[in-house]
Order: C-alpha cells, then structure tokens, then sequence
C-alpha cells in the first residue's frame, strides 16, 4: 500500500500562489484552504457595514477595507480574508506588495452556519494576538442580532449583544456609531414554516 506524502508550503510560496490566484484562499500552518461563496444576506451586511462606515470615517483618519484585504495574524502565521476591516492610524504592511494588513484596530464577520463556530472561537484567538486589534463585531446573517466585543485596558473582552432593529452600538475604536435598522437594511431574513406567521413558536 502506498501512502501520500502532504505537501506543506511556506508562506512565502502561499502568497505567490494566492497573488497570482483567481479564487481566495486563507493559510495556516503550511495549507491553504479554499473560501466558498457567499450568500445574498451575507453580501447585503458587508455592502451596508462597509457603506455606513465610510461615511461616517471620511473625514477621519480612519481607513475601512472590505474582504479582498488579508490580514496577516503575526503571532500565529494565520493568512485570512475578514469580511470588514477599519483601521485608524497608519496602516502596516507586510510587505511592498501591501496587501497584507497587519494592523487592524476593528474586525467584522459575518456569520454563517458553517463559519460560525470558528469564527467565535479559534479565529477570535487569533485576532487577539494583533496588538492594534480593540473590537470585534459579529454578525448574524440568518436573524437580527449582532454581538460586539470589546478590549478592556487589562485584556479582557467585554460582550456587548444587540438584536432589535433600533438598537445600535458604538464602535468606539474607530469613533463610529452602528444602528442596526441601517445593517440590516434589505436584508431578508429566512422564514420558518414551524408554526403560523412563519414563527416556530406559533401565534
């Protein structure tokens, strides 16, 4: 019986490949890993998230990048791709190339049924390890919710959770305030036929 031998890659190599690349792939720990499409919800949020931060950051020295900016996690060699990224100050490269971020002050994802549990767990780890790294907004795609988290001066994260549409949240790293009835703008939530009125619980 013959047994295959994985090929792992240098960071070096991943980002020539993934420079060259027409499909997105993040890295870690020597493999890339292909990204998948998107759904509308999905692509309705990052659209508004990133609309209404520029408006609000046009004038300031606050920088927003949308998920075609990698971030590069120094502290553990991850490559990846954030839905929604601002930075305030000036951001830091990688290299010349600049196409690897390595200093964002907030990072926002939003979730879906596959990425979520990684998202909130493994990935958050990951983000903490950057420095300039201050809030991270998650948002949810299949209902109206959105969970913010907060770096405290002595490293500990305070949860701030917000799910009614006139709810808002301020995004105090970058100096902006969030509602969410301007997120969730055309975004469709899916219906449930567990019960009348669409609602699993019933009328």
């Amino acid at each position: 019986m013959s047994t295959q031998t994985k090929t792992y890659l240098t960071p070096e190599q991943y980002l020539e490949i993934e420079r060259k690349a027409e499909y997105k792939s993040e890295y870690f720990q020597g493999e890339m890993f292909a990204m998948a499409g998107a759904k509308e919800a999905h692509n309705l949020l990052v659209g508004n998230l990133i609309g209404e931060l520029y408006v609000q950051l046009r004038s300031s020295p606050c920088r927003v990048y949308p998920s075609d900016m990698r971030v590069n996690v120094s502290a553990t060699g991850l490559y990846t791709y954030p839905d929604v990224i601002a930075v305030c100050g000036e951001p830091q490269f990688q290299d010349d190339e600049r196409d690897n971020l390595l200093n964002p002050t907030l990072i926002a994802e939003v979730l879906s049924r596959s990425t979520e549990a990684y998202d909130r767990g493994r990935k958050f780890e990951h983000y903490k390890s950057i420095e300039s790294f201050q809030q991270y907004l998650l948002i949810a795609s299949d209902r109206v919710h959105v969970d913010l988290f907060t770096r405290k001066p002595d490293g500990d994260w305070l949860l701030k959770s917000a799910d009614r549409l006139d709810d808002s949240l301020e995004l105090q790293s970058i100096g902006c305030r969030l509602t969410l009835a301007d997120l969730y703008n055309k975004v469709d939530m899916p219906r449930t036929s567990a019960g009348p009125n669409n609602s699993p619980l019933g009328p």
